[in-house]
């Protein structure tokens, strides 16, 4: 059962299980923008009563929980609502797995790296010190720490999966979230956007993971989860990305400059890099699509197959 699975990342996830042959049911409150061979399960992650009613229904094996607010921004302004969806739903989402009382089923959880903060140590590796700076980071650590406790009660086993920033796109399935800068970027090259703006110079540092290896981290994590065990792994693509390089990089992709707009630098951190090498020796993962050039060139072509001319 995957929580989330018309969301962008949900989305790859619960197309990947499909494509290793396994049975999946999305986990919805409408039905509308699954996977095709995805099943839809009717409910409300707020809802507790209709979580565990499709935790019932289904009695899934693995559960992967996607579902939730992720604008690191937004959060500031309006904690109250990712306390809720992001510990909250959670919590829904454990005490309906605690309820089966099996004990072996094994919940993959989609955490952040917004759970480390600021740390000055690059890359990233899970013993740094989590130490979150704004309600997303503080409430995707809660959530973490909720699954590691019922875990050790024996009633699942889970894993966090900390993914730094996920990219790219599928066939008619971009990431529609223009906050972010990728689809921003490609909003703007498409001409659905008038400018890009940057915060300060542009050389902020960050690690891009394609969508597609991140569904693949979801299908791998589920031979290292075990009854019983919490495990935490960073995932990301092992790169050093500045915007400028982004910004480069589509104009060479699109052969036609990007209209950019510099303004002054936002509190954020200059540098977020992965150290996933935990999780590949582990499972053998490899985040072998998520070349800056391929994150680019599937994200402009997901939103050419499905944003129509002048949209």
């Amino acid at each position: 059962m995957v929580t989330g699975a018309a969301g962008f990342v949900g989305y790859a996830v619960a197309s990947r299980f499909v494509e290793a042959g396994c049975e999946v049911h999305g986990f919805t409150r409408s039905g509308a923008g699954l996977p095709s061979g995805v099943e839809p399960v009717h409910g409300d992650l707020l809802a507790e009563d209709s979580v565990r009613k499709a935790v019932a229904q289904v009695a899934p094996e693995v559960v992967c929980h996607l579902a939730a607010a992720v604008r690191v921004r937004e959060s500031r302004t309006d904690p109250v609502r990712y306390w809720r969806t992001n510990v909250g739903g959670t919590l829904a989402v454990l005490d309906a797995l605690a309820e089966t009382g099996s004990g072996s089923a094994k919940l993959i959880l989609a955490s952040t790296c917004a759970v480390y903060g600021e740390p000055e140590r690059q890359p990233i590796g899970e013993n740094a010190e989590p130490a979150p700076s704004n309600p997303y980071g503080a409430g995707k650590l809660a959530a973490d720490r909720a699954a590691a406790d019922l875990a050790a009660t024996g009633a699942i086993g889970a894993v966090s999966l900390r993914s730094f920033n996920v990219a790219g796109g599928l066939p008619e399935h971009p990431d529609r979230d223009e906050s972010r800068l990728i689809p921003k970027v490609v909003a703007v090259a498409q001409g659905r956007a008038t400018e890009l703006v940057v915060n300060g110079d542009g050389t902020t540092v960050r690690d891009y993971v394609h969508v597609l290896d991140m569904a693949d981290a979801f299908l791998a994590a589920v031979g290292v989860c075990e009854p019983g065990q919490w495990q935490a792994y960073n995932v990301g693509g092992g790169g050093r990305t500045r915007i400028v390089d982004v910004i480069a990089t589509t104009e060479r992709l699109t052969g036609k400059p990007l209209p950019v707009r510099h303004q002054a630098g936002a509190a954020e951190p200059p540098e977020l890099i992965a150290d996933p090498r935990s999780f590949q020796r582990a499972t053998g993962w490899s985040a072998h699509r998520s070349g800056l050039e391929q994150i680019l060139g599937d994200a402009l072509a997901a939103a050419r197959s499905a944003y129509a001319p002048g949209e």
